[in-house]
């Protein structure tokens, strides 16, 4: 529709230049939107408030001018009007927005999909949280938004692949082993000190007791440095198995799972040193490297090899970016909590002093998750390693009430998240209003079986006269669909999966308010068929957003 507006503006304004009512045939570019107010039309355009300064002339003698000469070969605009300094407002007719309606039928599964990707190839990786113990309600934040990013990207024209860093290296890994270890003797009866900076969950028991029951008491003979060891490779493979399950049960799936020890084992960590040290980007100063990062921008040089020579984590990192611009993508896309915000210079220095450009790699800082059971905090306390996980969200209120409720904010504010909200089966609920709408209209489709007004489900959806939806809830419905193709443009180009969260609850609204007043099945067969194609559509719709941000949408409730 914006194009098409577009063009009749463009047409006016060589027509209006012809008869010398303009300077110019040319119109600088404008912006043709949807008003925030009703009574403002279906669209408003500022071209010639933009056009003023190549016209040379007020902005309304150039809205006067365009509006004279106007032509419109669709048959789309009812009225048009000048408002405030200059605005054009269109008022279309009813008919010009029934196309919408066979459009969604017609492109089904792809309504909404956009080609401003262009088959770029995009990296999105998330979640990367440590081997070290099970993911907790934060991890679930970022898993909900890394996972509908990338659903997002691919329906905009993307080619993505979602990708989980495994930290299976570095002093974590060694600190998760002696945890193991100490809680594996102390279960052999010796004295043991526990230290405040080891693992301190129950799980660290329950580990230590399987390893006991799979490699026997012998395993207590033997050094420490080899037990640390045999108990921090055992553990952070189960730790990460029971990672890869609660987030498969949460419905994410990776592309690529990529090991953090398999940049040491091939040497890229160090071939990685070695080339910046060969463009004096790393340095020595007090028997440590010092990454040049200060010169790109960071506050200060970063440690990549300590003085004992161990490598810092940022070694690996730089290592680990250098990596998947190797393999080709134009764009990388990390998702990190709200905590490693001061990471992301550093990380920009070290792309930028490889010759790439920081523009090529995007940081989504996902904030505290503020856990709620029906309005009171929910109370832990990550010291005594006691702390809601995952699982047990997906397990009290489900994978689709996680997701949502996840993806109901931006993710660049804090979220509550009310556990007894999420299992109500209420207007209350939002991912229930959502959800709840795709089943009513199945519903009505099956009644409309029942009754014979349908022969089939199959139906040839686009041969419906759509001539009598004429109401302005109908119309307004419409409205709301064309818009989807927009609300996804939007999250795409802004990474926020919360536009298609806004998106629904919208949609679902203004279908409760025509539901509310319109029967959908009349005694009238060419209503009735023309209303079913408009809800089928909504339906569509509906289970497209709701794909995108990993939701189901039922058939009943």
């Amino acid at each position: 529709m914006e194009k098409k507006l577009k063009d009749i503006l463009l047409g006016a304004a060589r027509r209006a230049f012809e008869n010398g009512l303009l300077k110019s045939d040319v119109l600088s570019d404008m912006e043709i939107e949807v008003p925030r107010h009703d009574n403002h039309g279906d669209f408003s355009s500022n071209v010639a408030m933009v056009s003023a300064s190549v016209q040379k002339m007020a902005p309304r003698k150039i809205a006067e001018a365009l509006i004279a000469h106007l032509e419109d070969p669709h048959g789309i605009i009812e009225k048009c009007e000048i408002a405030g300094p200059g605005f054009i407002n269109f008022f279309l007719t009813p008919a010009s927005w029934h196309p919408v309606v066979q459009m969604v039928h017609e492109k089904d599964h792809g309504f909404g999909a956009l080609e401003m990707g262009q088959g770029k190839k995009v990296q999105v990786e998330f979640v990367s949280a440590n081997p070290t113990g099970p993911l907790h309600v934060g991890h679930g934040r970022g898993a909900a938004v890394g996972d509908a990013v990338g659903n997002i990207l691919a329906f905009a024209g993307y080619d993505v692949q979602k990708e989980y860093y495994i930290n299976d290296s570095g002093r974590q890994i060694r600190t998760l082993g002696r945890s193991v270890w100490l809680r594996l003797c102390e279960a052999l009866g010796r004295e043991i000190d526990f230290p405040d900076d080891c693992y301190q969950g129950e799980y660290i028991r329950e580990i230590a007791g399987e390893i006991l029951d799979h490699m026997g008491k012998d395993l207590g003979d033997k050094e420490e440095a080899q037990g640390v060891d045999i108990c921090a490779r055992y553990a952070a493979d189960k730790i990460l198995k029971g990672i890869q399950d609660d987030l498969a049960d949460f419905g994410v799936t990776f592309d690529q799972w990529f090991s953090e020890q398999s940049l040491y084992d091939s040497g890229r960590v160090q071939a990685v040193i070695e080339m910046f040290r060969e463009k004096d980007v790393i340095y020595e100063k007090d028997g440590a490297m010092w990454f040049k990062t200060e010169a790109f921008g960071d506050e200060k040089d970063r440690v990549v090899v300590r003085q004992n020579g161990l490598t810092t984590y940022f070694a690996s990192d730089i290592a680990y970016h250098m990596e998947k611009f190797d393999r080709g993508f134009d764009r990388v896309i990390d998702v990190w909590g709200a905590d490693h915000h001061g990471y992301i210079n550093r990380i920009n220095a070290s792309i930028d002093a490889s010759g790439r450009s920081s523009d090529q790699f995007d940081v989504i800082l996902i904030q505290l998750v503020n856990l709620l059971r029906g309005g009171a905090p929910v109370a832990m306390s990550t010291r005594a390693g006691e702390f809601v996980t995952l699982k047990d969200i997906v397990d009290e209120v489900g994978r689709d009430a996680a997701r949502f409720l996840f993806l109901s904010r931006s993710f660049d504010s804090g979220l509550d998240f009310d556990l007894e909200l999420a299992k109500q089966q209420t207007s209350e609920n939002p991912v229930y209003y959502v959800q709840y709408v795709h089943a009513r209209i199945a519903g009505i489709m099956i009644k409309a079986l029942e009754q014979g007004v349908l022969d089939t489900n199959d139906v040839a959806w686009q041969d419906i006269d759509l001539s009598c939806l004429t109401q302005v809830e109908e119309i307004k419905l419409i409205k709301a669909l064309a818009a989807f193709p927009g609300a996804v443009g939007k999250s795409a180009s802004t990474l926020h999966p919360h536009v298609i969260f806004t998106y629904l609850m919208t949609l679902a609204s203004t279908f409760h308010g025509y539901y509310n007043r319109h029967k959908v099945i009349t005694d009238d067969k060419n209503i009735t068929l023309a209303r079913l194609c408009l809800v089928g559509a909504v339906k569509k719709v509906i289970r497209n957003a709701l794909t995108l941000l990993g939701v189901s949408a039922p058939e009943r409730m």
